[in-house]
């Protein structure tokens, strides 16, 4: 049975973002997958380029309020930062709540290979965080 699952972070432009193309990437889009931010920011620039550089097309997705995920039940919620978990409402159904504090590229500050450099470490992050809990929840393929 398809699983629902949402990733937050606070502007739901990197980190949930990516966490979303990666599932859905990495497990032929087997569930039904949901991303979303506290105050919606548009998705990264960035953030579509280092997950293009990796074969995965993120110029269909759009920044989503969590207040629009409120009517869905959930198997498990995946928050990406600190300032979203404080700040998340109670959604429906028994889910699971998991924390990954990941740290946010748009902070960096320099020249563009920099910030790229940021976003593709990042990316690395997440599709590692990712992957290890499509295994540990039995959720592949």
């Amino acid at each position: 049975m398809k699983k629902n699952i949402l990733f937050i972070c606070t502007g739901n432009s990197v980190r949930s973002q990516m966490a979303h193309g990666l599932f859905n990437h990495l497990t032929n889009e087997n569930h039904n997958v949901f991303s979303a931010g506290i105050t919606p920011a548009g998705v990264h620039p960035l953030t579509q380029k280092v997950m293009a550089d990796i074969g995965i097309d993120m110029t269909s997705h759009s920044s989503n309020h969590v207040d629009e995920m409120l009517t869905i039940e959930f198997d498990y919620v995946v928050v990406l930062c600190e300032v979203a978990f404080l700040s998340i409402p109670e959604f429906k159904g028994n889910y699971k709540l998991l924390k990954w504090f990941i740290d946010d590229p748009i902070r960096i500050r320099g020249s563009k290979e920099r910030k790229l450099q940021g976003f593709t470490m990042t990316r690395d992050i997440v599709k590692r965080k990712v992957q290890k809990f499509i295994d540990e929840e039995n959720l592949g393929s």
